[in-house]
């Protein structure tokens, strides 16, 4: 039972105990409270005791003595529970809360309120990248992360409500991803058939499959099953670069394997350069690895010597500097949509969770049918003022 001191006409100190520590000390709680004007004079012993019930609810469930822990100390916690994310995943949340520490880090969990993250974002603003201010999708994506582990704490109920949701966030501008043209994709396959592997094998299924630069990275050759001239992959790993572990290997970015068929063209590009790995061993003196991209002498390529190489091919040939080795994974999900093809297909073949992320990020497809219906639009305007200048 909670215990009720009164302190004065309208002031209570309500005080509750819920066992005792490891050291026999015993745990308890005290609040105090002010009953409010609009409550008659009749009215306050009710309302203290409703009071005094609540308040003994909330101790006993546990949110008053685990939210004692610094917000530091409780997404320490988190980090070590984790097992769904991808190994590049938990070193950018790492990373994204080693920011925010000196900032929230020792503030107690039931302590926390919104004008406190609110400062921190606004602390977070005043930085800058490579010379010009930082980005506010940047500055959302910290407070992404303590939202993350600020509802793992309203799970279990350690805190009624997480704040990071209580805060009126300003847009942010929508990201437009750059797409390669036809003819822009046309001559990049045709420098490529100039580039020696492992290179051209590389970009060549990053650009007709879709792949991330990890998941190919740690293809092996048991994932390509071959039917005469065709092939089928099946994509199911991942590898990452994580600051401090080097390359590390993990499961595709939403968990879950995928095949992909591959046309007889990237087959044939497929077995030449798998005939190149074999005899490459043979004449090395060592036995073919299982992984697919392995330099001369059999050993893993790191990611990113082929984000570097490609640079180099893009800056030798005038390519636009937005693109990048993503951009081949976002030419094929655009040529897809762009095709005809139904969206959640796409999102299967390019390993979405679902068809939500192609909704927000690839509005070029849409953007082409608005812009041929407005085109069709104006020529039947047109069509129809020159027929009635003409009949006037």
């Amino acid at each position: 039972m909670a215990s009720i001191k009164k302190l004065d006409t309208r002031k209570f100190k309500i005080t509750v105990s819920n066992g005792y520590r490891s050291d026999g000390r015993k745990i308890s709680r005290a609040k105090t409270i002010t009953v409010p004007q609009t409550v008659g004079g009749r009215g306050i012993p009710q309302y203290v005791a409703h009071e005094a019930e609540e308040f003994e609810k909330l101790v006993k469930s546990g949110y008053c003595e685990d939210g004692e822990m610094t917000f530091q100390e409780y997404a320490t916690r988190w980090l070590e529970r984790q097992t769904k994310y991808a190994p590049s995943t938990l070193g950018f949340y790492c990373r994204s809360l080693e920011t925010v520490y000196p900032m929230i880090g020792s503030i107690r969990l039931n302590k926390l309120r919104p004008i406190a993250l609110e400062n921190l974002l606004a602390e977070l603003r005043k930085r800058t990248w490579r010379g010009g201010p930082i980005q506010e999708s940047t500055v959302q994506k910290y407070l992404t992360v303590v939202s993350a582990v600020l509802s793992d704490a309203k799970r279990n109920e350690i805190i009624e409500k997480n704040p990071a949701r209580m805060i009126d966030l300003p847009e942010t501008a929508a990201r437009m991803q750059v797409i390669p043209t036809d003819e822009e994709a046309r001559r990049f396959l045709d420098l490529l058939a100039e580039e020696d592997d492992p290179y051209k094998t590389f970009y060549a299924l990053a650009i007709y499959t879709g792949c991330r630069r990890g998941e190919l990275c740690a293809l092996k050759w048991q994932d390509f099953i071959m039917n005469g001239n065709e092939s089928i992959l099946t994509v199911s790993r991942s590898h990452s670069s994580v600051p401090g572990k080097g390359v590390v290997e993990g499961t595709t970015k939403n968990g879950q394997c995928r095949t992909i068929y591959l046309s007889e063209d990237m087959t044939s590009i497929l077995r030449s350069y798998c005939y190149l790995k074999m005899r490459e061993a043979q004449e090395n003196g060592f036995e073919m690895g299982d992984y697919v991209f392995t330099n001369e002498d059999g050993k893993l390529i790191h990611p990113d010597t082929f984000s570097r190489y490609l640079r180099r091919i893009y800056d030798e040939n005038g390519f636009p500097r937005e693109f990048h080795l993503h951009t081949l994974r976002h030419y094929f999900v655009s040529t897809m949509l762009h095709n005809g093809v139904d969206k959640q297909t796409v999102a299967e073949l390019a390993g979405h969770g679902d068809t939500g992320f192609l909704e927000r990020t690839y509005c070029h497809p849409q953007l082409r049918l608005k812009c041929e219906a407005a085109r069709i639009h104006a020529q039947t305007v047109f069509d129809f003022s020159g027929r009635k200048s003409e009949s006037a």
